[in-house]
């Protein structure tokens, strides 16, 4: 059975985060250099107190936009507030938590190559970098904010979107304060990098220190105050033209800013703070320090008052606050007993919870950790398959990447311009799709051979009526009439037949499985009677696919933006937890603090990726290689066929995030020219990233599932991914075969 207590006590972290810091803000080693202690130890607590302050800011947003859903559909008086609010928020949210996030070790770095490397060459590298990529960049990006920021307060400039006019200086104030805080962590960070390597090593850095910076400085005055240095006439540019580098053509200056940039992200060190410093870099020596420093500061305020992106930490608060409640462990508990006189059953309970928890946390890490908890004991004891028990497992934590509402899709969506409801809508029947097949493999493989799942012992088997297949019939039968009342009261169908019919229907229908439930337990008509295990799996399965139908629903059926269905479904989820009894202020305030933690490492890099992307479309780079690419003289079949071949290839070493927001748009001016639908595009990416997580070696699934079952050799890990890599692959090319898998609802749903 699950293992409640166990996977409570548990520290969920999202996929993304490589190397979360366990260590207590404040603490140093007794052996570091007296003069670092007190700078390490006072820098790290100022960020901690800042993210613990920052991560309330998500309390405000929540009640701001569930207020205006409530106004606008209850009291038809819709607010001229909560959509600036909400947005300015969530954007300074972000912004100011990132030194926090740097301090706790969950800014996204590649680090399969770094992870493997001594501590001291870490060391090594991180403070190469830091003085080389992160410094610089920091100090441009606090001087450029800065500067943007005083001309909106003394000019008081105002929003221009919406009817409200918000003044957006305070909004902007984010910026330089979140570098002001991301420069003095570096500090931090910097010198406990040299605190781990040896004592010759260290000192060499030192003594390079006052020189570093000199030439810090040198390159900022350079950069901002080019008339102050009577050498150096024109500034930076005058230094590119006097070492001849104007004289390679901005497209190919573009190919060495991609070639640096996968060099850069290979090494390890951090990725947001890669991007902008060599997007000042490149942008700088292909056209304009200037224009680029105004693409930095223009793309960063962009991302904080994109409404769409608001959705992000409201729906990563929405998944912790479900998986604090304990609803999987319950229905996991009750699936299992329902088919434990079948063959595989553990199986099947495995891939229909976490297709279920899919659309509540979409996030890989903490899935497949939980469905790891759950099951590997209960199939250790059963005697199941290690390969194939390890393969649905991962296989199934990795849906939450697909069936929306997906955090992948919400960043995507900006990323091809297309809207997220569209690829909401595109993915459901691509996950639902998949979900099947998995399960299909899986009972086909123990119907073959019967050892790989037996059937559950006696002693683990519920206790039920002698009409046990009546009692599962029946409760099926009501659960589809059930969704077919939901579904029709979502669309409307039900509205013509008296007020509020949509709503009382369905809950009436609920009063009527209660009630015939309550009376076939009591009165056990001629022994017939419904099990307690009924009981347990409603109580896991109703509530949570109740508030992540009704969020999906209202955002596909454009009731709501994804940002508020998202704040909906978060306030839904603080009631589930309140409900159930498993909600406390430490569990909250937890939440919320992951909540930042996750939300700060996906914005910040897409902040960061939109102004790299910026500058290497102003290269011109992209119509280089869109020209280049049909040149070929390639149908559309065969440039997406090498696409996803990259994709894949790119996701064994590279995070979702990276790959969406740095190589998706490269090639987006070609898949244009092709005239390829983006949605569907946009599936085909999501389904190939899933694949990428179960393909072996760096695939991180295997790691969460070690780490919660070591009994299970890596090796049996691995085959069993890589089956179900194998089922992926046949989704992505029925799916690349037969588009409409992909396109049919949206069109159902929005026309043509």
């Amino acid at each position: 059975m699950a293992d409640q207590g166990k996977s409570e006590a548990l520290d969920i972290t999202d996929e993304l985060i490589a190397e979360r810091r366990a260590a207590e803000p404040g603490q140093t080693p007794a052996d570091m250099a007296p003069w670092m202690r007190p700078i390490v130890a006072g820098i790290d607590v100022m960020n901690l107190w800042v993210g613990r302050i920052t991560c309330l800011m998500l309390v405000p947003i929540i009640l701001v936009m569930v207020y205006e859903v409530v106004a606008r559909k209850v009291f038809l008086a819709p607010t001229d507030f909560s959509f600036e609010y909400s947005r300015m928020l969530a954007g300074a949210m972000f912004m100011l938590g990132a030194g926090y996030a740097l301090m706790r070790g969950v800014h996204i770095r590649a680090d399969f190559l770094y992870r493997n490397w001594p501590r001291q060459t870490q060391a090594t590298v991180d403070a190469t970098l830091y003085l080389l990529f992160y410094f610089p960049a920091m100090l441009f990006f606090f001087w450029v904010s800065l500067d943007f920021t005083i001309k909106a307060w003394s000019t008081w400039e105002r929003s221009m979107d919406t009817a409200m006019m918000a003044p957006l200086a305070p909004a902007r104030t984010a910026m330089p304060v979140a570098a002001f805080f991301l420069f003095l962590q570096g500090i931090s960070e910097f010198l406990t990098t040299l605190y781990a390597m040896n004592a010759s090593r260290r000192r060499l850095f030192l003594r390079f220190l006052p020189v570093y910076v000199l030439i810090l400085g040198l390159v900022f005055v350079m950069a901002f105050f080019p008339d102050a240095l009577p050498f150096v006439s024109s500034g930076l540019s005058g230094l590119g033209a006097a070492l001849g580098l104007d004289r390679i053509a901005n497209e190919y200056i573009g190919l060495l800013m991609i070639a640096v940039m996968l060099f850069s992200i290979f090494v390890g060190f951090p990725i947001s703070f890669t991007l902008i410093f060599l997007g000042f870099v490149f942008g700088a020596w292909g056209f304009s320090g200037k224009l680029t420093f105004y693409l930095q500061t223009f793309q960063f305020n962009a991302t904080m008052l994109d409404d769409q992106l608001v959705a992000v930490p409201l729906f990563v608060f929405m998944g912790i606050m479900m998986e604090q409640a304990g609803l999987m462990e319950r229905l996991f508990t009750s699936v299992q007993l329902m088919f434990s006189r079948t063959r595989g059953s553990l199986y099947v309970a495995v891939l229909f919870v976490s297709t279920i928890f899919a659309a509540a946390t979409g996030i890989v890490g903490a899935s497949v950790t939980i469905l790891g908890i759950m099951a590997a004991r209960t199939m250790n004891k059963s005697g199941y398959d290690v390969r194939l028990a390890s393969g649905t497992i991962t296989a199934g934590g990795t849906l939450g990447i697909l069936i929306p509402p997906s955090i992948m899709l919400v960043v995507m969506g900006p990323v091809l311009e297309v809207p997220v409801t569209d690829l909401f809508a595109a993915a459901i029947m691509p996950g639902i799709m998949l979900a099947v097949l998995y399960m299909a493999y899986a009972l086909v493989r123990c119907w073959i051979n019967p050892n790989l799942g037996p059937i559950l012992p006696p002693e683990d088997q519920p206790e039920t009526s002698p009409y046990y297949f009546i009692e599962f019939t029946t409760v099926m039968a009501a659960l589809v009439i059930l969704c077919w009342l939901g579904g029709k009261g979502l669309t409307g169908g039900l509205t013509g037949l008296f007020p509020l019919s949509g709503l009382i229907l369905p809950l009436a229908w609920v009063g009527v499985m209660v009630g015939v439930y309550t009376w076939a337990h009591r009165v056990r008509p001629f022994g017939f009677y419904y099990s307690d295990l009924w009981r347990e799996f409603f109580l896991g399965l109703v509530p949570p696919t109740t508030l992540v139908a009704f969020a999906l629903g209202a955002i596909l059926l454009g009731w709501a933006t994804p940002a508020e269905a998202a704040a909906t479904g978060a306030f839904g989820a603080i009631l589930l937890a309140l409900g159930y009894r498993k909600l406390s202020l430490p569990k909250f305030y937890d939440a919320l603090i992951k909540t930042l933690e996750i939300s700060v490492l996906i914005m910040f890099l897409v902040a960061a990726s939109n102004f790299f992307g910026a500058v290497f479309s102003r290269l011109g780079t992209p119509t280089m290689l869109t020209e280049l690419l049909l040149g070929w003289d390639l149908n559309e079949t065969m440039v997406l066929i090498i696409i996803m071949a990259l994709i894949f290839l790119l996701g064994w070493p590279l995070e979702w995030v990276p790959i969406v927001l740095i190589i998706v748009p490269i090639l987006i001016p070609a898949l244009d020219q092709l005239g390829v639908n983006l949605t569907w595009f946009g599936i085909l990416v999501a389904v190939n990233l899933q694949t990428a997580w179960l393909s072996p070696p760096v695939a991180l699934s295997a790691y969460f599932l070690k780490g919660v079952v070591p009994e299970w050799d890596l090796k049996d890990i691995y085959f069993g991914m890589m089956q179900f890599m194998l089922i992926q692959l046949l989704g992505l090319i029925l799916i690349f075969s037969f588009p409409q898998i992909a396109l049919w609802l949206p069109a159902y749903i929005y026309g043509p």
